[in-house]
């Protein structure tokens, strides 16, 4: 059955079918018409005019959109800047107190950084040869500088940018050096006066490879000892770089003259503690009468690691300069002990011993006298053994134990220096911090560990070579 599409449209007109009439004359028939609506209208057209938006309305969008862009924009540039800080320099270096600087302004002479790290630890003196060495910002290497050309005054110049004070240049000298990098040569004209950093230029080749050596300071020689196993008495000139530290007339802690400037102890003997004014450091000093004949040396200034821990003695080292230089020449009982330099190997070492002020054997309580002990390294591990000091320990201490068992090598005293010999010279391993043997616990000393805190004794002795 077809539906009438129409048929609920609108009305229908519908033909009826009267068999008996007659058909309709022609004139009487009409047109009949039907009407189609169509189910949709067309829509009406509308000529009416658009209306003006407002002037203040528009300006209302256009400022709103404005703040919302300013908005996201500052919240790119906070995100952008947040990562800048919190990530390390993207095209640059850390001076570490979060100001950066570009790759070539490190090493290049002129202190960038607010507190000079950029030109610090720039040059150094590498192994028991003491081979001079200067780091190439544009190869981001070290390299070894060719002795064609060098000179006393060069040398100087080096020590000054390494950290040491004017007047204590000892010598330079050469041997020869294998750089597959290349070697710094010096450059024709260059003001041997100026820093070292200035004077160099790279070079692929070296005459005979001979490359210079450098020493900034004499150190590391002593008069020869009996060496004896077991703690005992030390005499006269024996360890010339102890000294030891009073405060107010008594003695405070040990010390090791490194330069005749400088003297490394122990951050936890000088850390908020007196002023410069109120110490004195005695150098040749090996009995109680020992400050009677000795000179005084004033202090000017006392430096301790910005980053000492009491509670896990972290960083404990500490610098003292002295207002005069202490006389290292004049007989065998004061000179400078070696500080570690980058590449000695003191697992090879020779000897080891500590020097420390404290009592002996038949000594009245108040009396301490210089004591000198063999000992021998301590392995990391076994230090942080459960049978020692089970992971007190941490990577900047090292351990000691003493040779004799049946020594008593007991030493409450802080500060003192911890030795060892190699290739004929003494270094300075480390610095004393303490010692449970002295409770009645079998267990190694605890010293600072130098050779990493280098950086930092060089960067304050360079900071201060001249205040």
């Amino acid at each position: 059955m077809t539906t009438n599409p129409y048929l609920n449209a609108a009305p229908s007109f519908i033909y009826e079918d009267k068999r008996n009439l007659s058909p309709p004359d022609g004139s009487d028939v009409k047109p009949q018409y039907v009407h189609h609506v169509s189910p949709n209208p067309p829509p009406e057209i509308s000529h009416s005019t658009p209306t003006k938006k407002d002037p203040r309305e528009r300006c209302v969008k256009f400022a709103v959109a404005a703040v919302i862009s300013l908005l996201l924009l500052l919240l790119v540039a906070g995100i952008l800047l947040g990562y800048y800080y919190s990530s390390s320099c993207l095209h640059g270096r850390q001076c570490g107190d979060g100001n950066c600087v570009w790759e070539s302004q490190w090493c290049d002479a002129v202190k960038d950084c607010p507190a000079g790290q950029d030109e610090a630890n720039c040059v150094r003196v590498r192994g028991s040869s003491f081979l001079l060495e200067v780091y190439w910002t544009e190869a981001k290497e070290w390299r070894p500088v060719c002795a064609e050309g060098w000179s006393e005054p060069r040398g100087e110049a080096s020590c000054r940018d390494i950290g040491y004070s004017r007047g204590t240049y000892f010598k330079s000298g050469q041997q020869s050096s294998d750089s597959n990098g290349g070697f710094l040569s010096v450059k024709p004209g260059s003001d041997p006066q100026t820093s070292i950093l200035r004077q160099l230029v790279p070079s692929t080749s070296c005459h005979a490879s001979s490359a210079v050596t450098l020493r900034c300071t004499d150190c590391g020689n002593r008069d020869d000892s009996s060496e004896a196993p077991g703690a005992r008495l030390a005499s006269v000139g024996s360890w010339p770089w102890q000294v030891s530290l009073h405060v107010s007339g008594s003695h405070r802690c040990g010390g090791a003259i490194v330069s005749p400037r400088w003297v490394v102890t122990a951050a936890h003997c000088v850390g908020s503690g007196p002023g410069p004014e109120d110490w004195a450091v005695y150098a040749g000093v090996v009995d109680p009468l020992g400050p009677l004949f000795n000179p005084a040396h004033a202090v000017s200034r006392i430096i301790a690691h910005q980053d000492y821990s009491s509670q896990t003695r972290q960083n404990d080292v500490a610098l003292m300069k002295l207002s005069e230089p202490v006389d290292t020449t004049a007989s065998g009982k004061v000179r400078a002990v070696c500080l570690p330099n980058p590449g000695l190997n003191i697992s090879d070492a020779e000897n080891s011993w500590v020097t420390f002020f404290g009592r002996a054997g038949n000594a009245d309580s108040g009396s301490l006298y210089l004591m000198e002990a063999p000992v021998s390294l301590v392995h990391p591990a076994e230090c942080n053994g459960s049978e020692a000091y089970s992971g007190r320990i941490p990577e900047d201490l090292l351990c000691a134990a003493q040779v004799d068992a049946g020594a008593s090598v007991c030493h409450p005293d802080s500060g003192g220096p911890l030795v060892a010999q190699a290739e004929g010279l003494w270094w300075l391993v480390g610095d004393g911090v303490w010692g449970e043997h002295c409770n009645g616990h079998n267990k190694p000393g605890v010293y600072t560990n130098i050779a990493h805190h280098l950086n930092w004794i060089y960067h304050q002795m360079q900071k201060h070579q001249d205040a």
